[in-house]
């Protein structure tokens, strides 16, 4: 599977480039706005004047003559065409080619409004009206053609070549605004976008430290809600799992080293016994008691070294994972073989067994589960010195079966009670007595978590130790 390469473009760049981009888009966007919008209101304008001249003109008909009023609209650079009722026609002024040449005078209407003094006034006694109005033109010119209510057409045509100039030196002042507007925005731009991207570079500066050797230095954000936050957050928290990664390591290192070294230690002790013992059977002429005290230090050394070598292999199964024979089993059987066996082993010992009178059903596999409390037996007796009081309990709490081991021995402190489930630790100094050599814990809480469960060790009371075997029941 090809793992898809991060894109690491410059972030300061692009967003430089997107805001320019946005803001140039919104002033091409106003331009437009404004272009269509100004050109709208200017050619209104116009249309407004011609209609206002045009309601002028009408209620002077009939009482000033149509030529003259031809003549009036037509020096405020007007083309004038009056078609009579009667069909008579009187055009005045320059023609619509001659406004589309040339622009019309100050006189015209860009300059005048309704209120010029050349407008016609109107006159109280006429009762002619603009009945209908039609608007039409192009870029360069306005015609207005009313219908008046005598039957006479009175068609008025206006130059729109001063909307276009108007417009065009819009256009260039807003081209240019828009020059020194995106100017201005991008050095405003790359100064926010430099300072706000200023943490970035402190989290490569702080990572740069950490890839060098300084474990120590973290970002430690002001808030963990704001997106360089959640960046700084999650590299604090890779780095605290990085480091203690490398701590647990180091400190699985060491207890390595450490048990291998007790291991050496624990081997070479019945090894030098059995070598000496050898050496002195192979070099001296011995008989009789001598030879069998030789021999039988030898099978005992042999003894001990083998179940040192075996509780390593054990150790080491439960390292790399059990291969459980599960089955389901009541687990007063198992409590009763091992009541039944203590006697044997330890006649000494005052047993007590506890269990309740319903079955205790629970899927085990029987051996090693068996291993497991003989375990734990075999230290409480020795603790007691093979004379003291054992109880021997199996109850269910909380849908949990729980074997328990309780001496009246010396117990363990409290501050040893999970160190003793490391390797090769013992409480006693004497390493090279025949009392074992710290590996049956933590073979027992090994195979007890193999079963779902624990060994723990807690406190007894006044005196004396007790070890429980948590295990899950059958239903669960």
């Amino acid at each position: 599977m090809t793992t898809p390469v991060l894109r690491s473009g410059s972030l300061r760049r692009r967003t430089i480039v997107a805001v320019v981009a946005l803001v140039a888009l919104l002033l091409v966007v106003l331009a437009v706005v404004v272009d269509v919008a100004l050109g709208a209101r200017l050619r209104g304008q116009i249309e407004d004047r011609l209609r206002d001249r045009a309601a002028a003109t009408a209620s002077l008909v009939g009482t000033v003559d149509d030529a003259d009023l031809a003549e009036r609209l037509s020096d405020q650079g007007l083309a004038v065409r009056i078609d009579g009722a009667g069909g008579e026609s009187i055009v005045a002024g320059p023609s619509p080619e001659q406004l589309r040449e040339a622009p019309p005078g100050p006189g015209g209407p860009g300059a005048g409004g309704p209120g010029d003094r050349s407008t016609p006034q109107a006159a109280p006694s006429s009762s002619v009206q603009v009945v209908a109005s039609e608007v039409s033109g192009d870029d360069q010119l306005v015609t207005l053609r009313s219908t008046l209510s005598d039957g006479s057409v009175l068609t008025l045509t206006a130059s729109a070549v001063g909307v276009g100039e108007t417009l065009a030196q819009v256009r260039w002042i807003m081209a240019v605004a828009s020059v020194g507007v995106l100017v201005l925005a991008a050095g405003a731009v790359t100064l926010v976008v430099r300072r706000s991207l200023r943490p970035l570079d402190r989290v490569s500066e702080v990572a740069r430290a950490i890839g060098a050797g300084e474990r120590g230095r973290r970002l430690r954000p002001t808030r963990a809600d704001t997106e360089i936050g959640r960046v700084a957050t999650a590299l604090d928290d890779m780095l605290d799992d990085v480091v203690g990664a490398e701590q647990t390591a180091r400190e699985a290192e060491q207890r390595l080293r450490a048990f291998l070294s007790d291991a050496a230690h624990e081997l070479r002790t019945p090894v030098a016994g059995i070598r000496a013992a050898a050496d002195t059977l192979v070099r001296a002429d011995l008989d009789g008691p001598e030879r069998e005290m030789l021999a039988a230090h030898v099978a005992r050394e042999a003894g001990r070294a083998s179940r040192l070598v075996d509780d390593l292999l054990m150790m080491a199964r439960v390292d790399r994972g059990l291969e459980l024979q599960r089955v389901e089993v009541d687990l007063r059987t198992l409590v009763d073989a091992e009541a039944r066996r203590v006697p044997l082993v330890h006649p000494s010992v005052r047993l007590r067994r506890t269990s309740p009178e319903g079955a205790v059903m629970a899927r085990v596999d029987v051996d090693r589960l068996a291993q497991v409390v003989a375990n734990l037996v075999e230290n409480a007796a020795r603790a007691t010195g093979g004379t003291g009081h054992i109880d021997l309990a199996l109850e269910v709490r909380a849908h949990r079966a729980v074997i328990s081991v309780t001496d009246d021995g010396p117990g363990v402190p409290a501050a040893e009670r999970e160190r003793i489930f490391d390797r090769l630790v013992r409480l006693d100094a004497a390493r090279a007595s025949a009392a074992g050599v710290g590996l049956g814990l933590p073979i027992a809480r090994g195979i007890a978590r193999a079963h779902g469960g624990d060994v723990r060790c807690t406190a007894a009371g006044d005196r004396g130790a007790r070890f429980e075997v948590d295990l899950p029941l059958a239903a669960d």
